[in-house]
């Protein structure tokens, strides 16, 4: 049977704002309507899911957008029960768009008799008919390695460069970039290169997860504007206390860089009452009302790269190519600019 000659997307009911307007961008640049297939991802009484395509599907190129964030079993398991939908119809390729990829932080035993719960989901999501995997900062960068299969892993340092460069273009020399803890320097290191800004690291040693016991800078920032940088946002909890302690080490003002806003619990009130200026996360994560209403959070939109990102994969193109400047600025049409 013929084919259609483009992308089709699906979505699943993680952030169906993300899919809507990454749908609109791919329309935009296309020139052809490429809207949502049809479909309805719905719940038994006993809340097991249900899928079911109204459209053909034989032999297209379908992707799939799905973050797996809270309900993050949920989620995933919508993801996979698509994926299966879409083999048992024929599809010629499934790629999973995952924005947001759950589970990212058990990368590793980190003590005895723990699990490696990222390679699990990295085999449930090769097993269920899935051929490629397109995703946005992971948590860990060797969580690619889990896949058997081809994953593309977009960075959120390039969009916030652009951004950072429009916000603050009137003192730039005052930017420093900061690491939240060590495991984090290569992303802020990234940053802060592509802003030709200097670095600083907030160093914390935990008694236990979600608990910070001390925290000590390293780095000298008086009289700095710092950003802090990260790749997640849960409870807000340490990102406030290494702003205050980065204030107490003499900067002017404190700023936070997130892409991934989890914001669980009392993160949105946290951040409210904070000493930072700024919040800026991405829309990876489905906003709530309490984020979207924060006066000091604010949201970029993920849309304009994860659009290209498909066109490029859907062409045979390189996905790379969004990580230089020069190719991001146009995809964001100017958004960043003056």
């Amino acid at each position: 049977m013929p084919t259609t000659s483009e992308p089709k997307l699906i979505s699943g009911n993680a952030n169906m704002p993300l899919a809507k307007a990454i749908a609109r961008r791919m329309t935009m640049h296309r020139g052809a309507n490429l809207g949502l297939v049809d479909a309805r991802v719905e719940r038994f009484n006993d809340q097991e899911i249900f899928v079911e395509v109204y459209e053909n599907v034989r032999g297209e190129d379908m992707f799939i957008i799905q973050p797996t964030s809270n309900p993050a079993n949920d989620n995933l398991m919508e993801l996979l029960i698509m994926a299966d939908a879409l083999k048992r119809s024929s599809a010629k390729r499934i790629t999973a768009v995952i924005p947001y990829f759950g589970y990212a932080r058990q990368d590793r035993r980190s003590k005895a008799r723990t699990p490696i719960s990222a390679k699990l989901v990295a085999n449930m999501i090769a097993q269920s008919g899935i051929e490629r995997v397109l995703t946005m900062d992971l948590h860990a960068a060797q969580i690619q390695g889990f896949f058997d299969i081809p994953v593309d892993n977009l960075y959120a340092s390039p969009v916030f460069a652009l951004d950072i460069m429009k916000q603050f273009k009137d003192n730039l020399d005052d930017v420093m970039i900061v690491s939240p803890d060590v495991g984090g320097v290569a992303r802020a290191r990234e940053l802060a290169k592509r802003i030709n800004a200097p670095l600083s690291i907030v160093d914390k040693r935990r008694e236990k997860p979600g608990e910070v016991a001390e925290m000590t800078v390293i780095g000298d920032v008086t009289g700095k504007k710092c950003i802090i940088v990260d790749d997640m946002c849960d409870t807000a909890g340490t990102l406030c206390k290494a702003a205050e302690v980065i204030l107490e080490h003499g900067a002017t003002e404190v700023h936070a860089y997130i892409t991934h806003g989890v914001m669980s619990g009392p993160a949105v009130d946290r951040v409210t009452k904070s000493v930072m200026k700024s919040l800026v996360i991405t829309d990876t994560i489905a906003p709530s009302e309490s984020v979207q209403s924060a006066p000091n959070i604010r949201i970029i939109p993920t849309a304009p790269v994860f659009a290209q990102a498909i066109l490029n994969i859907w062409q045979g193109n390189s996905v790379s190519s969004l990580f230089e400047t020069p190719t991001l600025e146009p995809v964001y049409e100017g958004q960043f600019g003056g």
